[in-house]
Order: structure tokens, then C-alpha cells, then sequence
């Protein structure tokens, strides 16, 4: 077939069958029908004249003349195939599993080519790479979609999503959680990074993010991720969890939740996932810990949006339209208080465990359940409504995090275990208290008088009894006794009351310091 190409387009009325005049016209280049229609046209030259001048037939100048084209170009009806024909339904079939296999489980084309061979086929590699690759056009052409460009108002939605990156922390190689935040209508982004993707780590990004925003928008939009959904309706429904709900609800953000696999529903906010890891996570980052990384892509996407227009105000920055949504994002009162609740018991050694770790409590919390409270960064564990230990969180396995003032009350029972308690190794005392610890080391009791002067931290306060310490070693002194002394002049520094002595009790005259006296006393008995 030979399509005829013209200046305008046309109906298709132009594209026609050549027959034997097909081969010969495919060879026709831009310059020869030019000097065919200038000839014919200008020069009032005759067909036959141009057909013979040019070695042409008639019927393809007449074609050219008729047409009005400019290029002609040949393309054939079907591409014959004498020996793939025979097993086009295998080698189809064969394809279209291939496809619907997961990445990694699929073939190659050389496993698909001794395949289709074992089924009788006896052509060459070439050919099944050739269809394939043209199978794999006309598949993309007809699974193809069109999609509608969007558009929002100042605070009317943001995008929420997750990514995984691979970062070097501390000189680890790790990969971190990145939950990325899409203003819609200004395309303002925020970008955090996590260990995880847990639920509490989602409340302390949004928290995070509209303190950053100064503000929320009205519609949140997701994917349909667990720790925010818990089933799929048909449409456009879903059962929320019940906290997400709660956070949704303290913000006042409507949440929406897009069909499965279907990315392009939260498209800016997809985009922004290879914008960041193309621009701020290659090459791999070297940090020394989590919130290094997160202050480095905070003003990251300050400056990012501060340097880039505006896909659609284009006279105007990301940040400069973003400073204009701001005024109509909905106003914040605070953090939202989220966390997942767990019940645990405590164990004799005072922990409690969560997270394939343990973490230490009161001893007075010993042999009654506890509610171990899940924060992006801490763990706060609470008994009838009271704190009993709250920990800086660990995402490590195995580990157990102790505070050593949980086992100070345990220690007036048993001060040996000040000396080989796991809790009490390495640990970081002020510098009075380590003073006298070590003087204290030499005496025989000297791990009882050490307890004595950390259980009074319990009730005095740690600087109360840093500051006895300093005051008993600039005297040159270092015992329980006189440090405690020490505490209790400064906790009652006013002097004693003088005592009003009845009249009838006075001495009317002094006694006289005369210990000869009792000298007598021993002779006369």
C-alpha cells in the first residue's frame, strides 16, 4: 500500500493501492515529484513528455498530479510470515502468559524461542524477537489510556504516599521509609524519612507536614494502604481504621482512597516520588542519623520549590504560589495525639517487651498489666492512667533499653547489684555523683552508702543531691551520712525554734560546769 502525504490532512481518500506501480513509487524521492509537479504545472510539460524525461509510467504520474501529495511513502498490508504463521496462537499464547507473570518469574525470549521449537517450530531466533517486539507495540497500542488533566483549588487536597529508598546511615547501608506530601494546588512538597511504614509513623508525618504547611487542606487523597484501610468496596468505598478516622477527624480532612493499581488517580504526588529520589536520593546519601537526613530534605524542598515555576502559573514559583494557598488551608490547633495502644505484662526484672525488644518500667509496676503507647520516636508506657517509662524508641531486634532510676528503689533491698546490675553498667552519673561513687568503691559498705544517696534522688530531685555531693567534696568528705545531712540543712535551712520555758520552770540560779562533781557522786556510792 503507498500513502500519499500532502501539505493539509486529508480524509484518507489519499491512501490507495498502487499495484505494480508500488515498488516503483516507494523509490520516489521529495525532489523528483517536486520537479514532476513544477514541470506539469509551470512548465505545461505533457505526461508523456514527464513520463518519459523521468523513466516513470504515466499511471504514476498522472498519480502524482492528481494527488496534489508532496512525499509518497510505501507501506505493506501484511507482513508475510512463512514460518511463524503455522504457530502464531502458540507463540501468542505463549506471549501473553509471559506478560501476566510477575517480573521476575518471566522468561526470556531465547526460553520462549526453545519453547515455540520444542512445539515444532523451525524457523530462527530472529523472527520470534522480531514479533515479539512487534507484539509487544500493538499490545501497548491497545491497552493504551487517555486520562484528563486535573485541576485544584488553593486548599482544596493534598496526595500522600510512600517510597523506599536506600540511604547510608552512620555508615549502614539502609532502606528507609520516605512518606511524601503533595499540596495539589501549589505542588508544595514535604518529604520525611522513616525506619518504617507503621501507622504511627503516618500520624507523626502528617503532624510533621502541616506544622510545616501551617495549615491542611480539606480532601486527603490515598492509596488503599493498611494502615489506613481496612477493606476494598466496590467503587469508591472503604472502611477506614478507626484511628485513621480519629486523625482524619481532628484535622477535618475528608479522606478518599483511589482505585487499586491505579497510580495516575494521585498522579502529582507518584511524580513526586521519582522527582526526589532522582534529585535528592542519587547519588546515595551519607548521614550520621535519621534526624540529619530529615532537616537536609526539609530545606531541600524549600529551596526546590523556591528555584522551580509553577507548572501552570508559570509567572510565579512552587513557593510563591504555595505562600498564597496559605491563607486558605484549614487552621491547626496541634499535633495529633496518635499512637497504637498494646496491653503488656511486667516482668520480675521490671520489662515489659514490644517490638521484638524490651524496655524497662517502675519497679512498683511489677505484677500488673501495662499499656505501652507507640510513638514515631518514643515509648511511653502507662499504668492506670501514670507514666511508669518512657523510652527513646528502638528499631533494632533483641535489644533491651533500661533506665537505670527504674532499679534504684530494688536497691535498698539488694545493693549488691549496684556493682554488676545490667542496668547500672556504663551509666552516665553527674559529675559529683560519679565523684563519690568512685571514692566509695574502697570502703566495704560502700555500695550500701552509694544506695543511700541515689534513693534520695527519688524524692529530692537529682540536682538537690548534685549539688550535697559538690558541697561534701569541697570539704574534703565523701560518706552517705554527711551528704544526706548536707540534703536535709538545705531542704529546712531556717533555725530551730527557740522553745518558750514556763515561769515556774526557770532556773533561778545557773548551773556551774563542775565536772568534779560527779567525781563525788562515784565516792559516795
Amino acid at each position: 500500500m503507498i500513502g500519499i502525504q500532502s501539505g493539509p490532512p486529508d480524509d484518507g481518500s489519499t491512501v490507495a493501492s498502487m499495484g505494480d506501480m508500488g515498488a516503483r513509487a516507494g523509490m520516489l524521492v521529495v525532489e523528483t515529484i517536486a520537479k514532476i509537479r513544477r514541470a506539469y504545472f509551470v512548465q505545461k510539460k505533457p505526461i508523456k513528455a514527464i513520463s518519459r524525461e523521468y523513466r516513470l509510467s504515466r499511471k504514476v504520474v498522472r498519480k502524482i498530479i492528481r494527488s496534489q501529495a508532496t512525499e509518497f511513502h510505501y507501506e505493506r498490508r501484511r507482513q508475510p510470515l512463512p514460518r511463524i504463521d503455522p504457530r502464531r496462537e502458540e507463540l501468542d499464547g505463549m506471549l501473553l502468559a509471559n506478560e501476566g507473570r510477575p517480573v521476575r518469574e518471566r522468561l526470556s525470549l531465547i526460553r520462549i524461542f526453545e519453547d515455540l521449537r520444542g512445539l515444532g517450530y523451525e524457523g530462527g531466533y530472529d523472527s520470534v524477537r522480531r514479533y515479539a517486539k512487534a507484539w509487544q507495540v500493538a499490545r501497548g497500542a491497545a491497552t493504551a489510556q487517555a486520562y484528563v488533566p486535573l485541576s485544584f483549588a488553593p486548599g482544596e487536597a493534598y496526595q500522600f504516599d510512600w517510597s523506599h529508598e536506600v540511604v547510608l546511615i552512620n555508615g549502614v547501608t539502609v532502606t528507609v521509609k520516605a512518606a511524601h506530601m503533595r499540596l495539589c494546588h501549589s505542588r508544595m512538597p514535604f518529604v520525611r524519612v522513616y525506619p518504617r511504614e507503621t501507622q504511627e509513623m503516618v500520624f507523626d508525618a502528617h503532624n510533621r507536614a502541616f506544622a510545616f504547611f501551617r495549615g491542611t487542606c480539606t480532601r486527603g487523597i490515598y492509596d488503599n494502604m493498611k494502615t489506613a484501610v481496612e477493606t476494598v468496596f466496590i467503587g469508591k468505598d472503604r472502611r477506614f481504621n478507626r484511628r485513621f478516622l480519629q486523625m482524619c477527624g481532628y484535622y477535618l480532612v475528608e479522606p478518599v482512597a483511589c482505585t487499586p493499581a491505579a497510580g495516575w488517580e494521585k498522579g502529582q504526588v507518584e511524580n513526586q516520588v521519582g522527582v526526589v529520589r532522582e534529585r535528592l536520593f542519587t547519588p546515595r546519601l551519607r548521614v550520621a542519623s535519621y534526624e540529619e537526613l530529615n532537616a537536609w530534605l526539609l530545606d531541600r524542598c524549600v529551596a526546590y520549590a523556591k528555584a522551580h515555576q509553577h507548572p501552570e502559573l508559570t509567572d510565579r514559583t512552587i513557593w510563591e504560589v504555595f505562600e498564597a494557598e496559605r491563607p486558605q488551608l484549614v487552621a491547626i490547633t496541634g499535633p495529633f495525639d496518635g499512637f497504637p495502644a498494646t496491653q503488656a505484662a511486667v516482668s520480675k526484672t521490671c520489662l515489659v517487651r514490644f517490638d521484638n525488644n524490651k524496655y524497662s518500667v517502675a519497679s512498683h509496676a511489677v505484677g500488673r498489666p501495662v499499656e505501652i503507647q507507640a510513638f514515631a520516636d518514643r515509648i511511653v508506657i502507662r499504668q492506670d492512667g501514670t507514666i511508669v517509662g518512657q523510652h527513646a524508641r528502638s528499631f533494632g531486634r533483641n535489644q533491651t533499653i533500661y533506665d537505670p532510676w527504674h532499679y534504684v528503689p530494688v536497691l535498698a533491698r539488694k545493693p549488691g547489684a549496684l556493682r554488676n546490675g545490667a542496668p547500672f553498667k556504663d551509666w552516665p552519673l553527674p559529675a559529683g555523683l560519679e565523684q563519690v561513687r568512685g571514692k566509695l568503691k574502697g570502703s566495704d559498705d560502700g555500695d550500701r552508702q552509694m544506695v543511700k544517696i541515689l534513693a534520695a534522688v527519688l524524692s529530692d530531685g537529682l540536682a538537690a543531691i548534685e549539688a550535697a555531693c559538690a558541697e561534701a567534696l569541697a570539704d574534703g568528705v565523701h560518706s552517705a551520712d554527711v551528704i544526706l545531712n548536707i540534703l536535709a540543712r538545705r531542704r529546712d535551712p531556717c533555725p530551730a525554734v527557740t522553745i518558750l520555758v514556763p515561769e515556774t520552770l526557770q532556773l533561778s540560779q545557773a548551773p556551774v560546769a563542775d565536772c568534779a562533781r560527779y567525781d563525788r557522786l562515784r565516792k559516795a556510792g
